[in-house]
């Protein structure tokens, strides 16, 4: 018992800092083109798409729902 639930703790990390370190390639990939046409600052292209990513991940979860109920 003891070794599956250090088993658990591990993927759950693995996880997060998967999903956290894929942030960062989304969030470069979505503020380049507004950055480099100097439509917006680095500074407020990276708090807008903080703030999206973290309203979209509250708010949107078609794809957990759709991966949770295979």
């Amino acid at each position: 018992m003891e070794t599956t639930i250090w088993v658990l703790g591990i993927v759950v990390f693995l996880a997060l800092a998967f999903d956290f370190i894929n942030g960062f390639h989304d969030t470069a990939n979505a503020i380049a083109t507004s950055v480099s046409t100097r439509a917006l600052t680095p500074r407020r292209a990276i708090l807008l798409a903080a703030v999206m990513n973290f309203v979209g991940a509250m708010m949107f979860t078609g794809v957990a729902k759709t991966i949770g109920g295979v």
